[in-house]
């Protein structure tokens, strides 16, 4: 099973097969280190045919014992062992982007992990250089989607660097020996994980998955019987305040907006999908993501772009998006055409700003309504009671010229 876990999202799926190849000099390795058993082994191996070992946990909003972690890499050889909060940063810096383009992939999942990949990938390099290492590694899988994401991160910002895949160390060895080296790690190991969270994610995409999968939303019918309204205030498309209507509270840091509205989210089971997706390398895989707050901000931000964009920009600005979350799904985000993306999808949020007020309740979001001073809405034009300067005759010759078109189709 692979896991991820942020305050974005949570995902599981079905286990892969991993692809083998050998690092053939010694060094310092940058590990991305999770203190599960795939990168304990990893460091421990890597300790033992000679390369020091920096362990390197970043803490993008998951529930984890971060001390134990530090410990346990500690205890198992690691030189040194950089714990790096990047929750704000990851807010800040790769979510907010994803917010404004409205990225969703596939017209369904809201990229939480894909955009946490980069983010972690971008301090890994940042210690590497400052180490003077060789190597940086991590423990994604070989048909998964993030060894991808982290690797071309690594190249794009650090060329000379070495990437080493989840068990590409052990190529000359047998299998046979791969799974006595895991087991053999298994006695002499402390495990760090959580019963309660290894559950199988079943691969037959018609099996439903299991009630408690799911870590950070509550099952809809579960969730309180009364709504939670809140407004949520954007500027330049991002959100500078969420204020819950009932209580009268509000957030206006981005960790301490995202963070909340990921609470209110969760407390009502929203965000929850199930999909089957085509990963960038042509296969199909099944994903079960939640995406509590993202969900929220997408639909908030869908509406308030909606009622502050000309038409015709929000068109084009449209296509970008899906173009953005096709990059940033497949592993480019460091490439120069995703910053060109990232920048054009900025330069059409500058007038999205404003208010809009929504219930979350029962697994879903409603928009209730919305203001701002830079709306384009015009009450008196769009009445069919107030003329204005509008001249009803002119929609008939606007008519005949488009159906010019469709005439001569039948002729």
């Amino acid at each position: 099973m692979t896991q991820c876990r942020s305050f974005l999202c949570c995902y599981f799926t079905a286990p892969p097969c991993v692809e083998r190849t050998c690092i053939m000099s010694k060094g310092t390795v940058v590990l991305a280190y999770s203190g599960g058993l795939d990168t304990s082994c990893i460091l421990v191996w890597l300790k033992e045919q000679g390369y020091n070992v920096i362990a390197y946990l970043a803490n993008i909003g998951q529930d984890e014992d971060f001390e134990a972690a530090r410990k346990k890499a500690e205890s198992l050889g690691a030189k040194k062992v950089f714990i790096e909060d990047l929750r704000s940063q990851f807010v800040e810096d790769f979510i907010w982007p994803a917010v404004q383009a409205n990225a969703v992939y596939e017209d369904r999942y809201p990229l939480g992990t894909a955009v946490a990949r980069p983010c972690i990938a971008h301090r890994q390099v940042e210690i590497a250089r400052r180490e003077g290492a060789q190597f940086v590694s991590h423990g994604a899988t070989g048909k998964g989607n993030d060894q991808i994401r982290f690797e071309l991160t690594c190249y794009a910002l650090y060329p000379e660097v070495k990437v080493s895949l989840l068990f590409h160390f052990l190529q000359p060895y047998s299998e046979i020996e791969m799974y006595n080296i895991r087991f053999l790690s298994i006695l002499y190991l402390p495990i760090f994980s959580n019963s309660k969270h290894g559950i199988p994610v079943p691969v037959t995409p018609r099996s439903h998955a299991p009630a408690d999968l799911y870590l950070m939303t509550k099952n809809p019918e579960d969730s309180p019987n009364e709504p939670d309204v809140l407004e949520i205030e954007f500027k330049n498309g991002v959100p500078v305040r969420v204020t819950n209507v009932k209580e009268s509270t509000s957030k206006d840091t981005p960790l301490d907006i995202f963070s909340y509205l990921n609470e209110i989210g969760g407390k009502h089971g929203v965000g929850r999908i199930d999909i089957v997706e085509n990963r960038f390398i042509g296969m199909k895989s099944r994903g079960i993501y939640e995406t509590p707050g993202g969900t929220v901000l997408l639909k908030a931000h869908l509406d308030i772009e909606t009622f502050t964009m000309d038409k015709e920009v929000r068109r084009i600005k449209q296509g970008l998006g899906i173009r953005f979350s096709e990059l940033v799904y497949n592993g480019f985000w460091d490439s120069p055409e995703c910053d060109f993306v990232r920048h054009c999808i900025a330069k059409s949020q500058e007038n999205v700003e404003g208010k809009v007020q929504l219930s979350v309740f029962k697994g879903q979001v409603y928009i209730l309504g919305r203001e701002s001073s830079k709306s384009l809405y015009n009450e008196e034009l769009v009445s069919m009671d107030v003329q204005g300067d509008y001249d009803p005759c002119d929609a008939s010759g606007f008519i005949r010229i488009n159906a010019v078109r469709l005439a001569a189709r039948e002729s």
